[in-house]
C-alpha cells in the first residue's frame, strides 16, 4: 500500500490494522487524514486476504478532535465546494468488520470516527465527548444521528448539548463500546478478537453487517425482508455447504469466502 503522511497500516495474518499517526497533535482529524483512511480502510475492503480491519491511534489518544486550525477560516461556500464529509459518507461502504480499538481522548472527530467502527474495544483510561456546542457549532460527520441511534434521542441531546465527558463504563452501559480493557492489553484484547471473527465465512460476516445496517434505518418488517433475502444469498455459497458439512462430519469448517 501507498506511503501515508498521517497514518500507518500493516498486516497481521488476515487483520489489516490503519493505526492514526500524527500523536504531537493527539490525532486531531484535517482533510487529508481521513482521506488517507478512507483510501486504507477502501484497498483492504478489497484485499481478498483480509479478513477484518482494526483502527486505532499512537500515542495518548485515539483521536482529539478535528483539526480546528484547519477550519477557522471556513465558511459555507468553501465547506460546500470542498463537499466536507464526502469522504466520511464512504466510510458506511465498508462490507468487511471494522473493530475500533479506542483509548484516552475520543472526541468530536474522534468520536464520529469510532462511531464508524463495528465493535468497539476501549482501554479503560478512554473518554468520549462531543464539545462541538463549545465552539459554537456541532458534529457534522454523523455525530448527531449515529450517537441518537445508540443511546436514544434524551441521552444523545444531553451529551451533545454539554458536550460533557463520557466514561469509559457509562458508554458500555450505553452500548457505544462492547468491552473495556486495560490499556498495556488492548490491541492484544484487539486483535484476539479480530483473529476470532477472522475465522467466520467472510460473506456470512459480510451480509449480516449488511442486514444489521438496514434494521437502524427499516421498519421492521422492511428489515425482515431485507434479512431473508440474504439469507437465501448465502445457500448459493460454497461456504454454507462447507460450515454445514463440518458440522455434520464433526470437524472444524475451513471458510474460503466463496
Amino acid at each position: 500500500m501507498s506511503n501515508f503522511d498521517f497514518i500507518e497500516t500493516y498486516s497481521k495474518g488476515s487483520t489489516a490494522v490503519i493505526e492514526l499517526n500524527r500523536p504531537r497533535q493527539l490525532n486531531s482529524l484535517n482533510t487529508k487524514m481521513i482521506s488517507e483512511i478512507v483510501v486504507a480502510m477502501e484497498a483492504f475492503d478489497r484485499n481478498e486476504t483480509v479478513r477484518v480491519i482494526v483502527l486505532t491511534g499512537k500515542g495518548r489518544a485515539f483521536s482529539a478532535g478535528a483539526d480546528i486550525d484547519e477550519m477557522t477560516e471556513a465558511n459555507p461556500i468553501s465547506l460546500e465546494l470542498l463537499n466536507q464529509f464526502a469522504e466520511w459518507d464512504r466510510l458506511a461502504l465498508i462490507k468487511k468488520p471494522i473493530i475500533g480499538a479506542v483509548h484516552g481522548f475520543v472526541f468530536g472527530g474522534g468520536f464520529e470516527l469510532a462511531l464508524c467502527c463495528d465493535v468497539l474495544i476501549s482501554a479503560s483510561n478512554t473518554e468520549f465527548a462531543f464539545p462541538e456546542v463549545g465552539l459554537g457549532v456541532m458534529p457534522g460527520a454523523g455525530g448527531t444521528q449515529r450517537l441518537t441511534k445508540l443511546v436514544g434521542r434524551t441521552k444523545a441531546l444531553e451529551w451533545l448539548w454539554t458536550g460533557e465527558r463520557i466514561s469509559v463504563e457509562v458508554a458500555l452501559k450505553h452500548g457505544i463500546i462492547n468491552k473495556i480493557v486495560a490499556p498495556e492489553l488492548l490491541m492484544e484484547e484487539t486483535m484476539k478478537f479480530a483473529g476470532r471473527l477472522s475465522k467466520q465465512p467472510p460473506l456470512s460476516m459480510r451480509l449480516i453487517k449488511d442486514s444489521v445496517n438496514k434494521a437502524v434505518d427499516s421498519s421492521l418488517y422492511e428489515g425482515m425482508q431485507y434479512e431473508r433475502k440474504n439469507f437465501y444469498l448465502l445457500f448459493a455459497t460454497q461456504d454454507q455447504k462447507e460450515g454445514m458439512n463440518a458440522f455434520i462430519e464433526k470437524r472444524i469448517p475451513d471458510y474460503q469466502g466463496k
